[in-house]
């Protein structure tokens, strides 16, 4: 099958709430998207905002690859001309060799939302597509509301298409625009389409997300005879999103043999995938298929176990084709193996048939049991490892600490409004040597923080490097209020790598300076050689 793959990243997936691209990260998406081999890049829509037409403006000088351009807009709108429609006529300026409408194609949407009459959308649809034809550009047809439209009446759905088809469209995509359409009626409606239009242009799909099926209907469309399939990396979107792209690709190619990109292209996916939700400003959704931080991560002991002996025992695909790798995390759930394949991971020697790895198995349980948690702390968890071994010595260790809190007004008057001052004193053992620093800092973390990192810059001045760049405090057991264990969770960075330690405790200060300590000993573990 020769099917063509069109994204629309960078204006449908836009909309999804808190995602601004700027110009520039629209520009560096495109590079990435012609590098995964998608076939069209829908640049945006430049007859709604400047942001747009400056994109199309700048895009003039891409140099891709595979991918050609598109631009976005609508018909024209009831009773005008397309000849003085400001929108169509941006889209002859824009510099696309593309031009992708969106027109109804239900009765109801034009009736209660447009508010013309079904004859006058039908010119709508026509003029509109002949006008830009007329000016040299390819012109695909976005079906809005096709299936909603299907079901409604499905003589005026097909006779939009019919109309666009003769009017010189070159594909008509099928949009399930509410995101509400089951598989089977998907089948069926694409079926219709394929039978009244395939000899005038190709038929494409358009599915949200907004039922949970957005990729179930777009391979039942494939199926059906779709040649032409849109969607968004990491399935960015309004409401719940549209169709994801690094879902579909990898479907299509590994389990329904459709050769859409190239198996170098598919390895990129991962990266593509990572690189637009950085761009986007947003976390890396970690349980994405194919490319999340978990979807090839083994936690339970025996699935653990048959990766070891039979890589694909518990995974469908190997990671590898899509640019992920497997991971093995450790947990209350995890047996032997687990801890076995992590100390081979992290280049130490464990025997398999010794007393070592199973204390230290018996040790995660129990922590676990206390509120540890660390899956998602591996970090502590390498930690743990090294403390397992006889030969360790820890790069420091604490003797004790105490912090203060104080409220107060800042002059005796009491004319001034009220601070929180916090403070901290640490005790820390380096070697022969008992540091005792006191720090303050704008909370009983931060100064924690500081009276650490003012004993150990000493010894340690590469420490500098390292920040804290998130904290997250987990209330485990809400029944018991304010003397429920606590979990906290740090993330660190020295700029160039991310690390995660945990501490848990009915104290929040104690919990916070267990996770604190953790962050330091692993970097001055993992730095050894240069933190002196």
């Amino acid at each position: 099958m020769s099917l063509k793959l069109y994204d629309t990243t960078l204006r449908d997936g836009s909309q999804k709430e808190g995602v601004s691209f700027s110009v520039v990260d629209k520009l560096r998406i495109a590079r990435k998207l012609d590098e995964l081999g998608i076939h069209y890049i829908e640049g945006g829509w430049p007859g709604s905002n400047p942001k747009d037409a400056e994109f199309f403006e700048k895009a003039k000088d891409l140099k891709l690859t595979t991918a050609r351009i598109a631009v976005f807009g609508s018909t024209r709108r009831p009773k005008t001309r397309a000849e003085t429609d400001g929108n169509l006529i941006a889209l002859t300026e824009s510099g696309a060799e593309i031009a992708t409408i969106v027109g109804k194609c239900s009765d109801r949407q034009v009736t209660q939302v447009l508010e013309t009459s079904l004859e006058e959308n039908l010119s709508m649809i026509a003029e509109s597509i002949q006008y830009l034809k007329e000016r040299g550009l390819t012109v695909f047809f976005d079906a809005e509301h096709f299936f909603d439209g299907f079901k409604s009446d499905p003589d005026y759905a097909l006779r939009c298409l019919s109309v666009a088809a003769e009017a010189g469209a070159s594909c008509l995509i099928l949009c399930d625009t509410n995101g509400g359409a089951l598989p089977e009626e998907i089948a069926r409606a694409v079926e219709a389409s394929v039978k009244s239009t395939a000899a005038a242009a190709e038929t494409g799909i358009h599915t949200h997300n907004d039922g949970g099926l957005a990729l179930a209907n777009t391979l039942a469309a494939v199926k059906a005879g779709a040649t032409h399939v849109q969607g968004t990396i990491n399935g960015y979107g309004e409401r719940c999103g549209n169709a994801n792209l690094c879902t579909i690709i990898p479907t299509l190619k590994l389990k329904m043999g459709v050769d859409c990109v190239t198996d170098a292209q598919l390895a990129r996916l991962t990266e593509v995938s990572h690189f637009v939700s950085e761009a986007a400003n947003l976390m890396p959704d970690a349980s994405l298929p194919y490319v999340g931080l978990s979807a090839f991560s083994h936690k339970g002991g025996i699935h653990v176990s048959g990766v070891t002996k039979w890589a694909d025992a518990y995974q469908h695909i190997d990671p590898s084709l899509v640019g992920n790798h497997l991971r093995v995390v450790v947990s209350e759930l995890s047996g032997k193996g687990n801890i076995l394949y992590k100390a081979r991971e992290l280049g130490l020697d464990m025997p398999p048939q010794g007393a070592e790895a199973q204390k230290l198995l018996e040790q995660v349980k129990l922590l676990e049991s206390r509120g540890f948690q660390y899956d998602n702390a591996e970090a502590s968890f390498e930690l743990l490892v090294h403390h397992a071994r006889p030969d360790y010595r820890p790069p420091f260790e604490l003797v004790d600490f105490m912090v203060l809190v104080e409220k107060r007004r800042r002059t005796p008057t009491g004319e001034d409004p009220e601070e929180t001052l916090a403070e901290a004193m640490v005790k820390v053992r380096v070697g022969p040597d008992i540091m005792h620093t006191v720090a303050e800092g704008n909370g009983p973390v931060n100064a924690l923080d500081q009276a650490l990192r003012k004993a150990l810059l000493q010894f340690y001045p590469a420490l500098s490097a390292i920040k804290l760049v998130d904290y997250k405090v987990r209330i485990l057991e809400e029944s018991t209020g304010t003397e429920s264990q606590v979990r906290v969770l740090i993330e660190s960075s020295d700029g160039t790598d991310d690390w995660r330690t945990v501490g848990s405790s009915v104290n929040i200060i104690e919990a916070s300076w267990l996770a604190l300590a953790d962050s330091l000993e692993y970097w001055l573990v993992k730095h050894e050689a240069a933190s002196r």
